[in-house]
């Protein structure tokens, strides 16, 4: 019999088709990244069912999708929603009174069942406290992926001079760290995109060992995402920008994302607005989600709307930004493709960014690249080359960098090569569902059995919390598992 996984995703809105992202500030990267790993690993013949467990949602506002208690995906992987708290949606800092809730659920749910999952596997801070629960109360090993981390946003934002009972009211911050302080005390691995937040991210927790994570980058689907152009996308994606623009068949800057202050788009306008020769040979294109009223948005995204719109106009730049209102999915392909076949740029401005998958994305559809030098896009252009790096924080650097890569004699062409070719040859979901398959059965293999012997005959640390497996290498001898001890070993 193969592998049975539960998979927790907690907030926004989630399903298998047509994900609604950039409705909001919880309907983002995350979400597709935990439904493109769930169609993967469905691909694998080493796995035998996938649960992937999320909100149940009664909202007369949204999709009747979203109350669906079950929704199959494929034979193996199916949608599991829950109901915790009130039936109407909420955000994510809205959950956390009604995650118990969920936790007395779950544990009923997997009790009830001939077999249980053989590891669990959570999804950012709530689903990771939520984990945190399970594997105390069932001994059933947990992964952990942060996807953004409390404390690096924690940092961000007081840099910015944001004061800590202001983080604590708008994100609950000290309680998302304290979240993933727990899930990382009670996993046996940590799955991270990149190196940089393997390495300098999550070492800011007390409860995080450099032996936790696994560094597997995600992959694009190839399928939609490539340099092709498709018979009449280019009409398409020109009625939903060229209304805006005063002369549309300039080359674009294009950014892509959901709109809340870590992003940093309004910092992007203030560098387009403030250069001469931008202005006068480009247009820049900011695609944030979709919208009907901006009254209907949450309260952050409508701060952020109105630093972007002030910054617009203190520009003076009608006629140069498209922020369309509404897009689908199934046209960012044909965005990425579009904005490349006018020789433009993809822009990532965000203040940190943990991986940055509309980077690769850009990249397959063979669009260079300028991003943040704060998080996963070190990675990506390390390996890709496809494009610059630059440092947000510092005043003008944006502005700079992007007249860099657009003054004449860049490169663009050896990007858009470079970029294309690395994609093709590293970032793709089947090598991320073998790598991850083959490092969570090693490590949640052993502390599973690990768990079963503490729960016959006792030991040390909490009851179910097996110690931590990893490989070690050692010279001469290769690759070995090695225990790491039990888990309170690494408290402070």
């Amino acid at each position: 019999m193969g592998l049975y996984l539960l998979h927790l995703h907690l907030h926004g809105l989630f399903r298998g088709q047509n994900l609604e992202l950039g409705r909001d500030a919880d309907t983002g990267g995350q979400s597709q990244y935990v439904l493109q790993l769930a169609q993967a690993l469905g691909e694998r013949p080493e796995l035998d069912r996938l649960e992937l467990i999320t909100r149940c949602i009664e909202d007369p506002c949204l999709s009747a999708d979203y109350s669906l208690r079950r929704e199959t995906l494929s034979s193996k992987v199916s949608i599991l929603r829950l109901p915790f708290g009130p039936r109407r949606y909420l955000s994510k800092e809205q959950l956390w009174p009604h995650l118990r809730q969920l936790v007395h659920q779950l544990v009923l749910h997997i009790s009830l069942q001939q077999r249980r999952p053989h590891w669990i596997h959570a999804h950012y801070a709530d689903a990771g406290w939520v984990g945190a629960q399970l594997q105390r109360r069932l001994g059933i090993p947990l992964v952990f992926t942060g996807h953004s981390l409390g404390r690096e946003k924690q940092r961000r934002l007081l840099a910015l001079g944001q004061l800590p009972e202001q983080l604590n009211r708008d994100y609950c911050i000290e309680r998302r760290i304290a979240a993933e302080e727990a899930a990382l005390a009670a996993a046996s691995l940590v799955i991270t995109s990149s190196c940089q937040e393997a390495q300098g991210q999550y070492v800011q927790y007390k409860n995080f060992h450099p032996d936790l994570p696994e560094v597997i980058p995600p992959g694009v689907d190839l399928g939609q995402f490539h340099p092709h152009g498709i018979a009449g996308e280019d009409a398409e994606i020109c009625a939903l920008v060229a209304p805006f623009l005063g002369e549309p068949e300039r080359p674009c800057l294009l950014a892509l994302s959901r709109l809340d202050r870590r992003k940093n788009i309004p910092a992007l306008v203030a560098a387009f607005g403030s250069s001469d020769f931008l202005r006068q040979h480009y247009n820049l294109v900011l695609v944030l989600g979709c919208r009907q009223d901006l009254q209907l948005l949450g309260q952050e995204q409508r701060q952020e709307w109105q630093l972007l719109l002030e910054a617009i106009d203190r520009h003076n730049l009608y006629g140069q930004v498209a922020y369309p209102k509404q897009h689908s999915r199934a046209q960012v392909p044909a965005l990425l493709r579009w904005v490349a076949r006018r020789r433009g740029l993809f822009v990532n401005p965000a203040l940190t960014e943990p991986f940055g998958l509309t980077l690769l994305e850009a990249a397959a559809c063979g669009l260079p690249v300028v991003a943040t030098d704060d998080g996963g896009p070190v990675d990506i252009l390390q390996r890709c080359g496809n494009g610059l790096l630059v440092n947000v924080a510092l005043g003008g650097q944006l502005r700079r960098g992007l007249e860099r890569a657009t003054a004449p004699g860049a490169p663009w062409d050896t990007w858009r090569a470079q970029g294309l070719a690395a994609v093709a040859e590293a970032y793709h979901w089947s090598a991320h569902a073998r790598r991850y398959l083959q490092v969570a059965q090693a490590l949640c293999g052993s502390a599973r059995a690990s768990s079963a012997h503490q729960h016959l005959y006792g030991g040390g640390g909490s009851i179910g919390a097996p110690p931590r497996f990893r490989k070690i290498y050692a010279p001469g001898q290769g690759y070995a598992h090695a225990s790491l001890g039990p888990r309170l070993w690494l408290a402070k």
